[in-house]
């Protein structure tokens, strides 16, 4: 690994690729994703926890892609390839902190602040408009025949892009810290609860790290104009350096994989979405399922559901309210419970 910041005549990437540390963790996530691949399989959560194996293989493939560019180091096509899979995988890791973190408002719906299934859908959603944003920016950017003003619009695109990630970041884990305070008054002391909940936060702190170091490299060279007259050394460390990339990419979401390896969601949350922590915090009981009938758009741009609360449709679809009690009434008579505590449920079984 090149340490003196000095540019290598030839290299796409300023400097000569290390040759041993693709190699490295590109064994590692691979190992990870196997891992992930059987702790699936044992726990039946590839709904829950399959992305992981996705962004373990990205990985794998664009540190054996970058392997070949630190013999090639002078071939644009393999440095492209590798630079996209590399960044293709921590949004990945974003996205499955949102499904978990509904899996475990799923467990206690009585307190989420928000329905459970549009976590995931809301902050997708958010996402892929800092997607849209990221890609059009880097297109007009990148063209450096293409007139200054369409340039500099690339540029400012990409900075709200990078800027809306922290945005995104802040606003999940203020959602996370609304639940968590709300566990906490409640008094719940359930390690299923808050085993998840912090290697949540764990992770989002790793990726958040990671996209901090993101954006000031790209802020470190956004100006820049790239041609016969660009003096090497005038590039940012974060880009001179390839530790950085190394230490605050690689050996970061290498840590997040192997974080969620050792805890994974499913050694502490119930198989099922429809066994949830009863009022009293205590007791586990199987029930009818949080659900939602608002149309997709609806769920979309109202995610917390403002207007049910002001209509008072979050009373009809408190299920928990009525779980130990008669439902209501129907022309056949009393509406039977469907709520049953998961001990009364094995209980029947032994029977």
């Amino acid at each position: 690994m090149a340490e003196n910041g000095r540019y290598v005549e030839g290299s796409i990437w300023f400097f000569a690729p290390n040759k041993g540390a693709p190699v490295f963790f590109a064994v590692a996530f691979l190992a990870s994703g196997i891992v992930h691949t059987w702790q699936n399989t044992r726990y039946k959560s590839w709904k829950l926890a399959g992305l992981f194996v996705l962004c373990a293989a990205l990985f794998v493939a664009g540190f054996i892609v970058r392997e070949v560019g630190a013999f090639n180091f002078g071939n644009l096509d393999v440095y492209i390839a590798s630079i996209c899979l590399v960044y293709a995988a921590p949004p990945l890791y974003e996205l499955c902190n949102y499904q978990i973190l509904g899996r475990i408002l799923y467990y206690t719906p009585h307190l989420a602040p928000i329905h459970p299934g549009r976590v995931l859908t809301t902050f997708a959603a958010i996402s892929a408009v800092v997607e849209a944003l990221s890609g059009n920016g880097a297109s007009l950017s990148s063209n450096q025949s293409a007139p200054q003003q369409t340039q500099d619009t690339g540029h400012a695109l990409l900075k709200a892009a990078l800027l809306m990630q922290i945005f995104v970041i802040v606003a999940f884990m203020t959602l996370a810290g609304v639940f968590h305070v709300r566990c906490k008054r409640a008094g719940i002391q359930s390690a299923k609860l808050y085993g998840p909940l912090t290697t949540l936060y764990i992770s989002t702190g790793l990726v958040t790290v990671r996209t901090i170091y993101r954006i000031v490299e790209y802020f470190s060279i956004a100006e820049l104009h790239y041609g016969p007259g660009l003096d090497p050394m005038s590039l940012s460390p974060l880009i001179r350096y390839e530790w950085f990339f190394y230490v605050f990419e690689a050996t970061l979401m290498l840590c997040n994989t192997v974080l969620w390896n050792v805890r994974h969601p499913r050694r502490y949350l119930p198989a099922s979405t429809k066994i949830y922590l009863d009022k009293d915090n205590v007791t586990e009981i199987t029930g009818p399922g949080y659900k939602d009938s608002r149309n997709f758009l609806a769920t979309l741009f109202d995610p917390f559901d403002i207007y049910g609360l002001i209509k008072g449709r979050d009373r009809e679809t408190a299920f928990w309210e009525n779980n130990r009690t008669e439902g209501p009434e129907t022309k056949d008579g009393p509406k039977k419970d469907e709520s049953k505590t998961v001990a009364e449920q094995d209980a029947a079984r032994v029977v």
